[in-house]
């Protein structure tokens, strides 16, 4: 009876030794990839700007006050452009994300080559960031206000169709099997079965991404891609740094009133 105490103590030992170094093992390869990526950083960096940067910051803000309130008349139009594009684009990205996340759910796909087309539109439209969309397109489509709308609906497409298709694959089966119980074809059971399930998801997301959207729409026109991102970068190429201010509290009251309302209308569907 001691002997078998000792080696279960001895065992137990040796398994939290090993446990250890597998441990110290993984924070020396983090630590190792942290010091490597500053490495790399630091090559790159000029360290002379970095050093002025507080005082180029502080000179930028003093040029910056007070904001020129008279320029207010001329963003209106702007803002009005960028809420358009998100509101399109997030219109966009659903026609396309719910076809798609059906597609994509293991319990509604009609064949796995489906279901790997479905995943690979997802997991492409998420890879591409929105200026990129938004660069792209504008050299296809031209500068304006079409660029920026597809751009925010492709860009929104895999992010929604990934959250639905979650969705419909977490569903109630029992009542999907009620419905079939009483002999109802494949379509009723999507409809009567599965859809009143995601639809307060569908909802939800759709509006969840419109608030994203309209954040996103604020910077297309950087490249642009319409909307008041484009009298922002005037504003910057002129250095017109009162301007620059106006348009950054306009940005953010906009952004604002889009969270309020997508809480309000959040709350109300969900």
């Amino acid at each position: 009876m001691p002997t078998y105490q000792t080696s279960a103590g001895e065992s137990w030992k040796h398994r939290t030794s090993r446990e250890q170094w597998i441990r110290w093992f993984f924070w020396l390869i983090g630590i190792s990839i942290i010091a490597y990526a500053w490495q790399m950083i630091s090559e790159k960096t000029v360290w002379f700007f970095v050093v002025d940067a507080p005082s180029q910051a502080a000179d930028i803000a003093s040029r910056m006050v007070p904001p020129k309130w008279s320029y207010l008349n001329k963003l209106w139009k702007p803002v009005w452009d960028t809420l358009n594009i998100a509101t399109l684009g997030t219109v966009i990205a659903m026609v396309i994300a719910a076809p798609v996340a059906f597609a994509a759910a293991r319990n509604t796909t009609p064949n796995i080559f489906v279901r790997t087309l479905a995943l690979f539109i997802i997991v492409s439209s998420r890879s591409v960031n929105s200026l990129i969309w938004a660069l792209i397109l504008v050299f296809i489509l031209g500068p304006g206000v079409l660029a920026g709308t597809i751009a925010i609906g492709l860009r929104s497409v895999g992010f929604c169709a990934k959250l639905i298709y979650e969705s419909i694959e977490e569903i109630d089966r029992t009542q999907v099997e009620a419905i079939e119980a009483t002999g109802a074809s494949g379509p009723q059971k999507m409809i009567f079965g599965i859809l009143p399930q995601v639809l307060p998801t569908i909802a939800g997301v759709a509006i969840y991404r419109w608030d994203i959207n309209i954040r996103e729409s604020t910077i297309l026109g950087l490249v642009g891609a319409g909307g008041i991102g484009l009298q922002l970068n005037g504003s910057l190429n002129t250095l017109a740094w009162t301007q620059v201010s106006m348009i950054l509290l306009v940005i953010l009251f906009t952004v604002f009133i889009s969270e309020w309302v997508s809480a309000k209308v959040r709350g109300a569907i969900i």
